[in-house]
């Protein structure tokens, strides 16, 4: 008996999706609920459960191939349970994730060698990368031993073009979006970006002193980026124009702040969105963020993580970033941009004296946000990072 797979229903505003792999081969055995193939939108990776254990009778979509949602991708022999006891036994393979499976495949790492530290013993990207640091010569080969006499021959056309190689790929979907996103928000907007500094030795103060006892009573470490949302929410409470969007002729004032936290992802960038972060205390921020770093990492993240936004925040600084002009997120009107702590000489109270700081940049549209509003928000933000009281007390 055969049963259809396939593609599952797409989330709403996303048309398409492209086939990026099959797991299974024609003939392979598939227990139920094993991922058969992985579709990429250009917001998220989706993966095509099997609704029966059976063999992989039939395949009618490829690598590469356009698929609509409900479409027929293959076709699976479903036997009756007598014959179908044995295949399950020997085929008892751990489930893997997306971004597991391409870290496995591009290593050659046997999965079933490493042991899982996830819900259910499932495997991790750490836990691979903590396999391939036990044993890095499983994912390593040997380097080739030059042959003296072949190095002193003259080379031909094509051993010089080998030296200069290209290599042509398609745009995954995401970076394809991220492009097209970047272009309208240049296009579209008059975009502009003001600079500050801010002095965080309160901020490090205060985190130093409590971490301990926060981690303790949370289970979530403290981080600084709590610090930069509340002061930022608290500056966009004075300044709404700075959390609003256009449409059209209209603005559109956002009585809610749904904050765009953004992640770097072996995909790209995606902005996952920390809702009503206004009602959230630095323990749920600090939640919020871990758990869309998890899900990021392990291709899990969903598309209503990624929907909406009325402000954003990015932090280049853990990469070293210095200072950047961040570009928007439409339809956001303004993007916040934290860069790397250093220590530098400031004076304070008429003497010099070395303190931990960093550059913040604001890009924003100008045909919203004057510069004296967008001066004066980060003018808050300094200010309630400098004296963090004023986030706890309320002031």
């Amino acid at each position: 008996m055969s049963f259809e797979i396939l593609a599952p229903t797409l989330p709403e505003s996303v048309a398409d999706a492209s086939l990026v792999v099959w797991h299974k081969q024609i003939g392979d055995w598939i227990n139920e609920g094993d991922n058969l193939a992985d579709l990429e939108t250009d917001k998220v990776i989706l993966e095509v459960p099997a609704p029966h254990s059976g063999t992989l009778k039939e395949i009618f979509k490829h690598g590469g191939d356009t698929v609509l949602g409900g479409e027929l991708l293959a076709l699976l022999e479903v036997q009756d349970d007598q014959q179908a006891i044995a295949p399950v036994s020997r085929t008892d393979e751990p489930r893997l994730s997306p971004s597991v499976r391409r870290l496995v495949a591009e290593t050659a790492v046997d999965p079933n060698a490493i042991s899982g530290s996830g819900k259910h013993g499932r495997i991790r990207k750490s836990d691979v990368l903590e396999y391939l640091g036990e044993h890095p010569a499983e994912a390593e080969e040997p380097a080739p031993v030059p042959n003296p006499e072949s190095a002193a021959a003259p080379l031909s056309a094509t051993g010089i073009a080998s030296l200069r190689p290209e290599q042509r790929v398609p745009m995954t979907r995401l970076r394809a979006k991220i492009a097209e996103r970047l272009l309208q928000a240049q296009q579209n907007a008059a975009m502009l970006t003001t600079f500050n500094e801010v002095n965080l030795k309160a901020v490090m103060d205060l985190r130093n002193q409590y971490k301990g006892r926060f981690e303790e009573k949370h289970a979530i470490k403290l981080g600084f980026m709590s610090f930069f949302v509340k002061a930022a929410i608290e500056a966009l409470k004075r300044f709404p124009a700075i959390n609003a969007s256009i449409d059209g002729n209209d603005i559109i004032y956002h009585g809610y702040y749904d904050i765009g936290i953004a992640v770097t992802t072996p995909r790209g960038l995606i902005v996952p969105i920390l809702r009503d972060a206004d009602q959230l205390d630095f323990a749920g921020i600090e939640k919020g963020i871990y758990d869309f770093g998890n899900k990021a990492r392990n291709g899990s993240i969903s598309v209503e993580d990624l929907s909406g936004g009325t402000f954003t925040i990015t932090n280049g600084g853990i990469f070293g970033s210095m200072l950047s002009t961040p570009i928007l997120n439409p339809p956001q009107c303004a993007i916040l941009g934290m860069h790397a702590i250093k220590d530098r000489p400031v004076v304070e109270n008429g003497e010099i004296v070395i303190r931990p700081i960093m550059y913040l940049a604001l890009s924003y549209d100008h045909r919203l946000v004057d510069g004296k509003e967008a001066v004066q928000f980060l003018g808050v933000i300094k200010e309630c990072l400098e004296a963090p009281a004023h986030l706890l007390l309320n002031i």
